[in-house]
């Protein structure tokens, strides 16, 4: 994925309790994604939210909840996250799924080293 002129940002919103096929679903999107040959993934475990319910979702320890708020990032060319998206909404029953473009700046390590 280097200098790629048109590179996108995935996010899907789901909730923690959501599954598919008798597994957490951000794990069944996480391997469909790393099957898929996408750049990377990243999953984020939010501490509070609300959806299209209004229901809020906490880890406020008065107010446990068992369904928080779960984001999967994936950055990768449009083409990529397209050809995905048959199998995203075969999997994903409730939830939310947001592209936009963005600009990448790839920093490593051993650039640095002659």
């Amino acid at each position: 994925m280097n200098n790629e002129t048109d590179t996108r940002l995935l996010r899907i919103f789901i909730g923690e309790s959501d599954s598919h096929h008798g597994r957490p679903l951000y794990q069944a999107i996480v391997e469909t994604l790393r099957k898929a040959g996408l750049a990377g993934v990243t999953v984020l475990r939010g501490i509070e939210g609300f959806g299209k319910s209004s229901r809020l979702h906490t880890a406020h320890i008065l107010r446990l909840s068992d369904d928080l708020p779960i984001v999967i990032e994936c950055v990768d060319t449009y083409e990529r996250i397209e050809a995905i998206f048959p199998a995203l909404d075969e999997m994903i029953g409730d939830g939310l799924v947001t592209m936009e473009r963005v600009e990448v700046r790839v920093y490593r390590a051993d650039d640095d080293m002659v």
